[in-house]
């Protein structure tokens, strides 16, 4: 496991074996930080049959609206509770925006392609990113 700087995110990187041709890149949730899922690899079985690169970005520190304005990692703010609430739409651009910006770096690196992962803001991140992207995009 070592750190590494993707999209000026700073990132935890674990590859499960030398030359990973796949990446996952996998988004924590509000609060939480790159090392939230880290512990959760040696359990995918699958992940440990073949070189997969599992790249953990930390969101960035930002004050949280519906949380008093604490500052916390975030993909975006959240400004209400209400389901029709207005969203934070220029966070949540600059989060999909970083997550491109590592699928791009990491083309080079794992020929194979990218899965993307998250839980709660990760996933939202996740799949907002995965919907709009030009990227080929495994899962």
């Amino acid at each position: 496991m070592k750190t590494r700087t993707y999209a000026d995110l700073d990132c935890v990187v674990l590859d499960t074996a030398p030359d990973p041709m796949v990446s996952i890149i996998w988004l924590h949730g509000l609060g939480a930080d790159a090392h939230d899922f880290v512990p959760i690899v040696p359990q995918l079985k699958s992940a440990q049959a073949q070189p997969v690169r599992f790249i953990f970005p930390n969101a960035p520190i930002r004050p949280v609206t519906v949380n008093g304005g604490v500052s916390m990692r975030a993909w975006y703010d959240i400004l209400g509770i209400d389901i029709d609430r207005n969203q934070d739409t220029d966070g949540i651009q600059a989060s999909v925006t970083s997550v491109e910006q590592i699928i791009t770096e990491t083309a080079v690196e794992t020929p194979h392609g990218v899965v993307l992962a998250g839980f709660s803001q990760g996933g939202a991140i996740a799949l907002r990113t995965a919907l709009g992207s030009s990227s080929p995009i495994l899962g």
